[in-house]
C-alpha cells in the first residue's frame, strides 16, 4: 500500500469517526430513578429535569436528591456505552480518545 492511500484511508476513518461522535452528541439519552426523569444528550449536558409529583414527599428532599444523581448518571453511563460501540472500533489500543 503506498503513502497516498493509506493517507486517504486515515482521512476517510477521521471523518468516520466523526461522523459517529456527531451522531452520538445529536442523540439525548433518558436516565430513570423511581419518579425522577432527566434527559441528557451526547455531549453530557443535561437537558430536562422531570421529576413525578404525586409521589414525592416533600420531606424527603434528600432522597430526591439521590435519585436526580442515579437518574444523571444512568444517562451518563449510556452515553459512554453508545460512545464504546460507535467509536470503540476506532480507538483500540488508543484509552482515552473520547
Amino acid at each position: 500500500m503506498n503513502l497516498q492511500a493509506m493517507m486517504k484511508q486515515a482521512q476517510k476513518l477521521q471523518k468516520d469517526m466523526m461522523s459517529a461522535k456527531e451522531e452520538i452528541d445529536g442523540t439525548t439519552f433518558v436516565g430513570k430513578s423511581s419518579f425522577v426523569t432527566i434527559e441528557m444528550n451526547g455531549k453530557k449536558e443535561l437537558l430536562n429535569v422531570k421529576i413525578e409529583s404525586d409521589e414525592l414527599d416533600r420531606d424527603d428532599i434528600e432522597a430526591l436528591q439521590d435519585m436526580i444523581l442515579v437518574a444523571v448518571n444512568d444517562a451518563s453511563h449510556q452515553v459512554d456505552k453508545m460512545t464504546e460501540q460507535k467509536l470503540g472500533k476506532y480507538t483500540q489500543g488508543m484509552p482515552g480518545m473520547f
